[in-house]
């Protein structure tokens, strides 16, 4: 570190700071006074400086005195590492305040993960496991216009999350990733290979193979956010551990005939608390 400035040093690797993040109470701090300390050693500044909010409980701002402080280890322990990760960077725009409350987590990690993502794909990996002797899909068919329009929202999603990140829009990030989901919830939906089993399976196994295709992008942009559960995803999916960076998105699809494991559940619905 400084000041020790050599080619190769801890400083010449991390200094100047792509973002500096902090608190919105010491903004004045870090974007007047701290600026001014390194022009004043001829230092080069932060190339961005990010301020984030707060947390309020219920309305309320958060106090010891008042006994409303949330432990976020408790968080962990009731609702799991990835669900809390999940609501604190999806529910509000980093950088303003938030309010929390048991039941707005809730409802949140209910309808995004469980409802929306988990139920794709325990539909379309059971569907898969039953239908198209325990592996991926081979009987692909050509592309219809509807398939071709899904997997174009997925093959665009990169850009799209990556945009959000640039200006730390992690909810963006977020609504992003969650709109290709409801995309592909109204596909499966309209596409109903449940029937196509029975009078065309070609056409199921195509369908099939491009929902896998899908939650194979959703899965790996998933992986910053809920690293553990977007991996549970991939592993059913039989993706490679290999292949599960972003570099792999346009790259690597799902292989074809791959054997894959009976499916299990992903993501726990939480009951939301009864009010007195």
């Amino acid at each position: 570190g400084y000041p020790n400035v050599d080619s190769g040093s801890n400083f010449d690797k991390y200094w100047p700071a792509s973002l500096h993040v902090v608190g919105k109470d010491i903004l004045r701090f870090h974007a007047v006074y701290w600026p001014a300390f390194l022009m004043a050693a001829d230092l080069p500044l932060p190339r961005r400086v990010f301020a984030h909010g707060w947390w309020t409980i219920d309305g309320e701002k958060m106090s010891k005195s008042v006994g409303n402080v949330i432990d976020p280890l408790e968080l962990v322990d009731k609702y799991g590492v990835d669900a809390t990760r999940f609501f604190l960077m999806a529910d509000v725009p980093f950088g303003s305040d938030g309010d929390f409350s048991h039941e707005k987590m809730i409802y949140k990690v209910n309808a995004n993960l469980a409802n929306e993502v988990g139920n794709l794909c325990q539909r379309t990996l059971s569907l898969v496991f039953k239908n198209c002797n325990k592996a991926t899909p081979s009987d692909i068919g050509p592309y219809t216009r509807d398939d071709e329009a899904l997997l174009k929202w997925a093959h665009l999603l990169h850009a799209k999350a990556a945009d959000a990140i640039a200006t730390q829009s992690i909810h963006k990030y977020v609504e992003e990733i969650v709109g290709v989901v409801r995309q592909a919830n109204q596909y499966i939906d309209k596409m109903e290979p449940w029937v196509l089993r029975k009078t065309d399976t070609e056409r199921m196994g195509t369908v099939l193979y491009v929902i896998m295709e899908v939650l194979r992008h959703i899965a790996i942009l998933y992986q910053p956010l809920i690293p553990s559960s977007a991996n549970n995803i991939l592993d059913q999916l039989s993706v490679p551990e290999e292949e599960r960076t972003f570099d792999h998105l346009g790259t690597s699809p799902i292989k074809r005939g791959t054997p894959i494991s009976k499916p299990k559940g992903i993501f726990p619905r939480f009951d939301v608390p009864e009010i007195n």
